[in-house]
């Protein structure tokens, strides 16, 4: 499509306020986020595929979590399409030694028996990326399918305030110019940016995946005959779930699409699983077989058409610099890709985005934009390097129960209570109040820091529980059930109370990594010095935590028989 303010004539190339490379999920939803924030811009996006794309097998990436759901529900304006057309997500499940039983009953499960406040989606990213550009199409933006970027010419340095950005593209018409004064890069892993200008970043974070579309339903329910275990959750379907089997150096994950098909994924640590045994189809139903034996059987029971298989290695990955006071910026896997453990990847998409767009808006107000660019990127490099902390070197410790059980509240307390705070209290771009708190911040990011390594002492030097019948009911804790639900508050704050909210949370933090010091082993509690020590008097934080859990069996030793009298 060519619209009637563009000119596809080569002597007199398009013009565009904004020209952004790539129509998938990052570029389309910062197009309408640009249009909702500056109805007047101009926007050309430009995406080698053509729409509609295709549906079940197009992306991967189905999961959302919080930040990102409310970005597409409620800053892009989808929540009707999400509620329609996706499923409603019941919140992450992890199930420890389901390989040691025939019976998922068997497993240690976090979860939980009910809905929290805050909704998130299971997506199918093909139905969501077509409905984005038919609204793209009725907003009047320029989405030009089937686009080849072949070149890009920056303004140069010298100029770089009254020149235009250029960029050459062939499509089945030929081969096109158009003139910008800014360029977006959201061309995921092919970023042309990245590649010209020498950004790309090695993360360390050695990590892989495989993952397959069936176009049947898996239910994990089907995995169980125990009434008990199915009571605890009766309320809750658990196929609604992420679903993730759990074991050391690897997780699966198991994703509902509305359309029934099923993803099904492995992503594991390079260091102690063999990439080259998973990247056909039939090694990784071989590896299932071996390290999930239930979800190996349950895809041969369900039958249904494989509808693709496709892998990555080494997907993490970071890049030297995201934004530019001189026009041009990266945005999704275009720029940093974290890990998919908890679905991070549309909330940076959100959250770049909220930076671009307020830089566009900014600049073509006729602000200048140099210093807000480098605080918004040294803020989201901020968040960005505190977030990979989460998933670096942690990838051994994630078949111990407590401790990637612990791990997993403490990562949520930390979203929860700070990034999702800011984000959804509409303060990312608000340099100001980011300044008030940038030093508890920074405290707050090297506590994590702290349990991260915590987290990972413990599961080497505490022996594994046995799991069964564990229930981390994540929805019977009251601090996690208030932290959810206060997201949907902040926006409401005044100043003054949000303030005191991230104040309130910064204590509650070091309270709760002091509550879970106590709960890991003596060997691994010297790592973490910014804890606030439990105070006897006040009620735990960590309320709703099984006894068992947070103080584990004891095995006692065997003793010698006692002698009898002769």
């Amino acid at each position: 499509m060519t619209p009637s303010n563009l000119s596809p004539d080569n002597n007199n190339p398009m013009k565009s306020d904004v020209v952004i490379l790539g129509g998938g999920l990052a570029g389309l939803t910062l197009a309408l986020q640009i249009r909702q924030q500056r109805p007047e811009t101009s926007i050309t996006v430009l995406e080698r595929r053509r729409h509609p794309v295709p549906v079940s097998a197009h992306k991967v990436g189905e999961s959302t979590v919080e930040i990102g759901a409310h970005y597409l529900a409620d800053v892009i304006g989808l929540r009707d399409h999400l509620e329609q057309c996706h499923l409603r997500k019941y919140g992450l499940r992890l199930f420890f030694d389901a390989d040691k039983s025939e019976d998922l009953a068997g497993a240690g499960e976090l979860g939980g028996s009910g809905l929290l406040s805050q909704r998130s989606f299971q997506i199918d990213r093909g139905v969501l990326e077509n409905h984005l550009a038919e609204r793209v199409d009725r907003e009047g933006i320029s989405l030009i399918g089937g686009a080849t970027v072949r070149d890009i010419s920056l303004a140069d340095d010298a100029n770089a305030d009254h020149q235009n950005h250029r960029v050459v593209y062939r499509n089945d018409d030929g081969e096109h110019d158009i003139q910008a004064r800014w360029v977006v890069d959201a061309m995921s892993r092919g970023s042309i940016l990245k590649r010209r200008l020498g950004l790309a970043e090695d993360n360390h974070h050695a990590c892989s995946s495989v993952w397959f579309r069936l176009s049947s339903r898996i239910d994990i329910s089907d995995w169980s005959q125990d009434e008990a275990w199915h009571e605890r959750c009766r309320d809750v379907p658990r196929w609604l779930s992420t679903n993730h089997l759990m074991g050391p150096g690897y997780w699966v994950w198991l994703i509902p699409l509305a359309s029934g098909s099923t993803s099904v994924g492995v992503v594991f640590d390079n260091r102690l699983h063999d990439f080259d045994r998973l990247k056909t189809y039939a090694g990784t139903l071989d590896w299932l077989a071996e390290h999930q034996p239930l979800c190996r059987r349950a895809i041969d029971q369900a039958g249904g058409e494989l509808q693709d298989f496709l892998y990555l290695r080494n997907y993490s990955h970071g890049c030297r610099q995201v934004f530019s006071g001189k026009r041009w910026a990266l945005t999704g896997e275009a720029g940093v890709f974290l890990d998919p453990f908890y679905s991070p990847g549309s909330d940076f998409i959100g959250i770049s985005n909220t930076y671009i767009a307020d830089l566009v808006q900014r600049d073509l107000s006729g602000e200048s934009i140099a210093r807000r660019a480098r605080v918004y990127q040294h803020h989201f490099f901020s968040f960005y390097e505190s977030s990979l902390l989460l998933y670096r070197d942690q990838y051994p410790l994630f078949g111990h129960a407590r401790a990637m059980s612990s791990k997993t509240i403490w990562d949520y307390v930390y979203y929860w209570g700070v990034l999702a705070l800011l984000f959804f209290s509409n303060r990312l771009t608000d340099t100001d109040f980011i300044h008030r708190h940038v030093v508890m911040l920074d405290q707050l990011r090297r506590l994590n820091g702290e349990m991260q390594t915590l987290f990972r002492r413990w599961a080497e030097v505490e022996p594994p529980i046995d799991p069964r019948g564990l229930f981390v009911n994540q929805t019977h804790m009251p601090l996690l059930v208030k932290l959810n639900e206060d997201l949907g508050q902040v926006v409401d704050d005044s100043l003054d109370q949000l303030d005191a909210r991230l104040v309130d949370n910064g204590e509650m933090l070091r309270r709760v990594a002091g509550e879970l010091c106590l709960m890991a082993p003596e060997g691994a509690r010297d790592v973490v010095t910014l804890h606030q020590q439990p105070n006897p008097e006040d009620e735990p934080l960590l309320a709703g935590l099984p006894a068992r859990f947070v103080k584990p069996v004891t095995v006692a030793q065997p003793t010698a028989p006692v002698a009898q009298a002769g």
